[in-house]
């Protein structure tokens, strides 16, 4: 019998009725509890990690450099789980936030150029190496905003419109810009609800996006469950070194 004590993820929406979708779907198939919070209406974040394992921290029709005072709480938040050594992962506006935190910009392109539809990228080598495996090569977008690369951070994936993709920052805090929590029925909503976002440069029409989930979302599906499962479970290298080191020492003192 496993007794071991369930994981509780703490979920962070931005929209009164948002979900986390896949994401909040398989963390659930994995064993884990969710604790979901919405700041914009409300709700407070946590002023530690101490009964969470580890926060995603999803999208939103707002940007990073609102000025918002709980955008503004947020960001420095953000310094939290990072402190803590929890996992960390923020899903293209959390992405953002998680850069705006470390110091760097969120912007736009000068023509309003978007990426809202599936987007090929290119993974690099680390990204391929990072706890989900080989990452898929082609990923459902939704934003007119992107970011630089953190200093420090490690570059998982990039693209040619905003050429950040996916960065890891620290051992187990990830950045994505693109949407791998979404379902087709998730996807039917966005492209009813937010067409007038369909009419931005670059921005594939609707059709494309429901034909492409049926060519594109296997692989990242797959990918999905491999990498929650394994970042969840990570832990800091300093974390490591002391559970390694702990029965050398028990030993020395028996």
């Amino acid at each position: 019998m496993n007794s071991q004590k369930p994981k509780r993820v703490l979920i962070v929406l931005h929209q009164e009725h948002s979900s986390p979708g896949r994401i909040g779907r398989l963390l659930q198939e994995q064993g884990a509890v969710l604790d979901i919070r919405r700041p914009p209406c409300g709700d407070a974040l946590p002023c530690s990690m101490d009964q969470h394992d580890g926060v995603v921290i999803f999208g939103g029709p707002m940007s990073a450099n609102d000025s918002d005072a709980w955008i503004r709480r947020e960001i420095d938040w953000i310094g939290v789980p990072l402190r803590a050594g929890k996992p960390f992962l923020g899903v293209c506006l959390g992405g953002q936030l998680l850069a705006r935190h470390l110091g760097h910009r969120v912007y736009a392109q000068p023509d309003g150029s978007a990426e809202i539809g599936y987007y090929d990228i290119r993974p690099t080598e680390a990204g391929d190496c990072c706890f989900g495996g080989v990452m898929p090569r082609t990923v459902y977008q939704w934003h007119k905003e992107g970011f630089d690369l953190p200093r420090g951070a490690v570059a998982l994936a990039e693209g040619d419109l905003f050429p950040t993709q996916a960065y890891r920052y620290g051992d187990n805090a990830v950045g994505l810009q693109f949407h791998p929590e979404v379902t087709y029925a998730i996807m039917q909503r966005w492209t009813v609800r937010a067409y007038e976002r369909m009419q931005l440069p670059n921005a594939k029409p609707g059709h494309a996006h429901l034909e492409g989930w049926f060519h594109h979302d296997a692989p990242v599906a797959a990918w999905l469950e491999r990498f929650l499962r394994n970042w969840l479970a990570a832990q800091p290298q300093a974390r490591r070194e002391r559970i390694a080191r702990a029965p050398a020492q028990a030993s020395a003192h028996a």
